[in-house]
């Protein structure tokens, strides 16, 4: 489970500022999947085609395409 792929079309724009943008976007899904790995967390596809990712510790969030919620 822990591949998640994902269209960068919206953030990957070909300017200086999209190129941070993906890579810092990488760095942050790397890291998600890093807890993942761990057994830390555990993520699903919504049927929105978000990723919902649940935490042990109980807390829920939605990764947008460009955006990070808290939904519990």
């Amino acid at each position: 489970m822990r591949a998640m792929a994902r269209s960068h079309d919206s953030v990957t724009d070909g300017t200086a500022a999209g190129k941070r943008a993906e890579k810092a976007k990488s760095q942050v899904m790397a890291a998600i999947g890093g807890l993942v790995d761990e057994g830390k967390a555990e993520w699903n596809h919504t049927a929105t085609g978000d990723i919902e990712l649940r935490l042990l510790s109980g807390e829920v969030f939605v990764l947008g395409e460009v955006s990070v919620t808290r939904v519990a």
